[in-house]
């Protein structure tokens, strides 16, 4: 019988074809480059339009959530890379590109790494809050790795003078852009990490475009500040703009010169809490002065400092209260002691160890009387058992038996007692104990008895 074939609804084969793409791999996150057109920015805030190249095209979608961070406006005709993924919309059995990020193509590829790189290392915990240390309050040494001649050192150095004047500088001239700028910056890091003066690390430079910032964007550059055991401060670029250096960084400043302020308290500041604290502090002691003075003053009107006479003549007359006390007190102690004693003395004279002694010699002696009258007893007593045994067990000894006529017959082997005509046969050797003596007999006829006690003929030989 032929199987009856199943016939799927359109719905059904959409919804199958769109679970097959999104579970694919390669489609569930793809980058596109193409050319936009059809744009169209809905009411909704959701974006269409269409990715076309030289040879093919693609719908695509970007919805609010994800169009509201772009960093541009895209445009009709504008050229873009694009992340997302690739699925069907069911109802108009249409595939499209659902798009979650977008660049411009110009820096599209350096925004490509940028991403992948910044995913890896925050995937590491490189980023982790928890690995980031505080800056020290009071720095002596700064640490500025940029370029020598840009205009971040310059609003930096301002910047640290005109706030803290009293700390040092330590700048280390790198170079921040072109192929050698990265190397360049790990060993500036590394040889003050090494070289240990400064408490704290600025790391930057000016403003620029991608390109320009590159540097700031490599691994070596990333890691080398996360393995820092001085606390860095990331200040490159602008305020909008964001490097991986920034994420790696102890701290990120906006600009090279609110770096500086970041790094350095204001010593203006200080010093007005100084004064603050100094007037906090002179105000402190003066109470605490005036209240030492007027303790000072009432213990001078106090009767024992005006009249120190009178009490010593009341610790006198109470000296010699306690005295009196105390005598009286030991003649008592004294009197129940000699009670005592004379109470000890009598109980020890009724308890004199001589009495003691000859008393339980007299106790000792009739208690081995005793024990010896006691022990006769016994033993005539078990004679007596001992004799009356000894006459039943002769009685019933064989012996005595045998001697009255009777014998014992055993096998041939002296094993085995006879007591029935069935343990022997004719012919056997069997042995017959008597009183003085035994009998090695041989069975010549058997003859066995009736139940009357008469004997009945048997077998012979």
């Amino acid at each position: 019988m032929q199987q009856q074939q199943r016939i799927y609804s359109i719905k059904e084969i959409n919804k199958y074809i769109r679970m097959k793409m999104e579970s694919d791999s390669l489609l569930s996150e793809v980058w596109l480059r193409g050319e936009i057109s059809n744009f169209t920015h809905h009411s909704s805030g959701h974006m269409y339009f269409t990715l076309k190249d030289e040879s093919s095209r693609i719908k695509s979608i970007m919805f609010s959530s994800y169009n509201q961070r772009l960093p541009f406006i895209p445009k009709e005709g504008a050229r873009v890379i694009a992340k997302g993924y690739i699925s069907v919309y069911e109802r108009d059995g249409q595939y499209q590109f659902y798009a979650t990020q977008m660049q411009p193509d110009g820096i599209g590829s350096l925004y490509l790494a940028y991403e992948q790189l910044k995913q890896k290392l925050e995937h590491e915990g490189l980023f982790d809050s928890a690995r980031k240390r505080p800056l020290p309050q009071y720095p002596r040494t700064i640490g500025v790795i940029t370029s020598p001649t840009g205009a971040a050192v310059r609003d930096i150095l301002t910047t640290i003078h005109r706030r803290y004047p009293v700390v040092k500088i330590v700048v280390y001239p790198v170079l921040v852009q072109g192929k050698g700028a990265a190397p360049s910056v790990v060993k500036a890091i590394r040889n003050l990490n090494r070289i240990g003066e400064a408490d704290v690390l600025i790391v930057g430079r000016g403003g620029g475009s991608l390109e320009e910032l590159w540097a700031f964007n490599e691994e070596m550059v990333a890691r080398a500040i996360a393995e820092s055991r001085i606390p860095v401060i990331s200040a490159v670029g602008h305020e909008t703009d964001f490097t991986i250096a920034d994420f790696a960084a102890d701290l990120r400043a906006a600009t090279p010169t609110a770096a500086a302020e970041l790094a350095v308290p204001n010593i203006i500041e200080l010093r007005a809490q100084v004064q603050q604290m100094r007037r906090q502090l002179r105000q402190g002691l003066l109470r605490l002065s005036q209240r030492q003075r007027d303790r000072l003053n009432r213990l001078k009107r106090s009767p024992a400092l005006l009249h120190p006479q009178r009490q010593l003549v009341q610790h006198m007359t109470r000296l010699d209260m306690l005295e009196r006390r105390l005598t009286s007190s030991l003649q008592r102690r004294s009197h129940v002691q000699r009670d005592r004693l004379g109470r000890f003395n009598q109980r020890l004279a009724r308890h004199n160890p001589q009495e003691q002694l000859i008393y339980a010699r007299r106790r000792t002696d009739s208690a081995r009387r005793q024990l010896e009258l006691r022990m006769q007893q016994i033993l005539r007593q078990k004679q007596q058992k001992l004799g009356f045994g000894l006459k039943q067990l002769d009685a019933l000894s064989p012996l005595k038996v045998m001697a009255r006529g009777y014998s014992l017959v055993y096998d041939e082997q002296q094993e085995q007692l006879v007591k029935s005509v069935d343990q022997v046969t004719t012919g056997e050797m069997i042995t017959v104990k008597l009183e003085d003596g035994q009998l090695n007999c041989q069975v010549q006829h058997i003859e066995e008895a009736d139940n009357n006690g008469k004997g009945s003929k048997g077998t012979g030989a």
